[in-house]
């Protein structure tokens, strides 16, 4: 009797303890270490939960400044770097490992040759690349500091460095000097960074929306601390969680994230099955619900779904 009646709460027990303990140090290398904390969850993944665009807007929030990834200032993963600007007076900078389509071992071999004075010296010291990765990290603005080719300029010059290959004459590299382009806005830097690192350190999409968005009426994450409990509130915001555990007897929790913070949604069985399609599906909602304030916690309690239109937006991680 007593060993069945302890492998009820024998493991939940243990457990418990052991995810305390996780628990406590995480948020004390997150409070006092936060650009640290930050990096090495970068580096972690992929490790399910948080994407690495929540991750970093999360730093920022906090004080942390986060940079682009850059040819000659990074390493193949996250780094800190001195920043007066930043918490704690270190900035996380973004590996190349990071770009899209580069992966880890690339981007060493990369590491391993810095610095580069142009590209044609990176072609021919990394022959590995291919076009594609050189044009995702032209996007990512992975040239622009170390050898100021913006990036429009930049995905101009790598059709004509990749030419360069070991074997073939150095030096010979011709159409690499763009014409004049324009410089691309905030709007499509942030939509740039996002396709090719999945983060945008300096842009969120609904930021460039806020201006309509307050015009209807629409609460930021961290205005709906001046909201009274049981009113009604409309949010907004790209969605990066749905989940629907087996014990919530058909309510759904989602978690929408705009420029400012994170809100918390608590969807209906009801309010699921008449708004099943946009709830599945939006990359990004207009929700319309009743704000519910305990311990500490905001949630909403979704009464209208509605699709918002984002220029960008990373895939929400869903689960059962």
């Amino acid at each position: 009797m007593k060993m069945a009646a302890f492998a009820n709460y024998g493991f939940p027990e243990s457990h418990s303890v052991s995810f305390s303990y996780l628990v406590y140090s995480s948020s004390w290398i997150k409070f006092h270490e936060p650009a640290a904390f930050c990096a090495a969850l970068l580096n972690a993944q992929p490790m399910g939960f948080w994407s690495p665009h929540s991750l970093c807007q999360d730093a920022r929030r906090h004080g942390v400044v986060v940079h682009s990834p850059d040819l000659n200032a990074s390493l193949a993963m996250a780094t800190l770097e001195p920043c007066p600007d930043s918490v704690g007076g270190v900035a996380v900078r973004l590996g190349v490992g990071s770009v899209r389509g580069v992966g880890s071992e690339l981007a060493t071999e990369i590491e391993a040759g810095r610095p580069y004075s142009s590209l044609e010296e990176l072609v021919r010291a990394v022959p590995a690349l291919t076009l594609p990765q050189l044009e995702a990290m032209a996007t990512a603005g992975v040239f622009e500091r170390s050898l100021g080719l913006e990036r429009r300029e930049a995905l101009w010059a790598v059709g004509a460095a990749v030419q360069s290959r070991p074997g073939r004459l150095e030096g010979i590299v011709v159409g690499q000097q763009a014409p004049h382009l324009p410089g691309m806005a905030p709007l499509e830097v942030a939509v740039a960074d996002l396709w090719a690192t999945g983060v945008a350190p300096n842009g969120h999409p609904t930021q460039f929306l806020r201006y309509a968005l307050a015009q209807q009426g629409v609460v930021t994450a961290a205005g709906l601390w001046d909201c009274e409990p049981r009113t009604k509130v409309l949010v907004a915001g790209v969605v990066t969680h749905r989940q629907r555990p087996m014990t919530a007897q058909g309510v759904t929790f989602m978690n929408l994230e705009d420029e400012t913070g994170l809100i918390n949604i608590v969807v209906s069985k009801g309010c699921w099955a008449r708004y099943r399609k946009v709830a599945r599906g939006a990359p990004a909602l207009l929700i319309r619900g009743r704000l519910e304030r305990s311990e500490g916690v905001i949630n909403i309690s979704a009464e209208e779904l509605t699709p918002l239109v984002v220029a960008a937006h990373n895939p929400s991680r869903d689960f059962r």
